[in-house]
């Protein structure tokens, strides 16, 4: 098992705080966001890192990980930086945003998954938005379950469906080998259409991972929530950092 660490991002919403530095540089405590991922992942013998970098990639001094480049990170978002890497994605993998901070209960019961291609998915989602008034619910990449597959995933999805969202993915995908072949060859053929726009996005370049994950569910491909309950939280704003360090000591 590998795990790809999203962090090519431009982070605009956390102002002077990543104006010249990677999100997940970010301090939380003593340790940055990428650091306490990485503790993670080794303690779990998860040896094989690889992080996408992206903007000030000069700033990125782990040891013992791989680094992939997005070279075009100004052009497009989430899905076409994390497909820089898609050459990694070739087995069983783990693909994480630089920006969560998440407890090692909650990375078990993803490592732990036997789906093919499984989401994080939090249903008590809604208590992780209080005092955070920066970034309401109502941002949040909600999802709607049946019969243990998801059936939508939507950004804003509380304005047309409140009654029957079920949960948060939390920004952790896992693919087993089957699940990556699938993966990239969706993509593969997505990349030959050039969809436009593409589902919450107005390109294809500017799509969001959660779009790449609708458009799999439109195409009846399985996609099963991964029902987690430990400590997580994002951070998008200053205040979400603020929260941060009050929970991640």
């Amino acid at each position: 098992m590998k795990a790809i660490i999203i962090a090519a991002g431009s982070a605009k919403r956390l102002g002077p705080y990543t104006k010249k530095l990677p999100k997940g540089l970010l301090d939380v405590n003593g340790k940055t966001i990428l650091k306490r991922q990485i503790n993670l992942l080794k303690n779990k013998k998860i040896q094989e890192i690889i992080i996408i970098i992206g903007p000030h990639k000069e700033q990125f001094k782990f040891d013992d990980v791989k680094y992939v480049e997005d070279k075009e990170h100004e052009k497009h978002d989430v899905l076409l930086s994390l497909m820089a890497a898609k050459n990694e994605i070739n087995e069983e993998v783990i693909i994480i945003y630089s920006d969560i901070l998440f407890d090692e209960k909650i990375l078990d019961q993803v490592i732990n998954s036997k789906s093919d291609i499984g989401i994080a998915t939090d249903l008590n989602w809604e208590q992780k938005y209080e005092n955070r008034t920066d970034h309401p619910k109502e941002q949040a990449d909600n999802v709607i379950i049946e019969q243990n597959k998801i059936i939508k995933i939507k950004k804003n999805i509380s304005k047309i469906m409140n009654n029957q969202i079920n949960g948060e993915f939390i920004g952790i995908l896992k693919l087993s080998n089957k699940g990556s072949t699938i993966f990239v060859n969706q993509f593969n053929n997505l990349e030959k259409k050039q969809p436009n726009p593409f589902h919450d996005a107005l390109t294809f370049e500017k799509a969001y991972l959660t779009d790449m994950i609708q458009e799999m569910v439109n195409q009846d491909i399985v996609i099963e929530p991964i029902i987690v309950d430990g400590n997580w939280c994002e951070i998008d704003t200053p205040q979400d950092l603020e929260n941060a360090k009050k929970i991640f000591c």
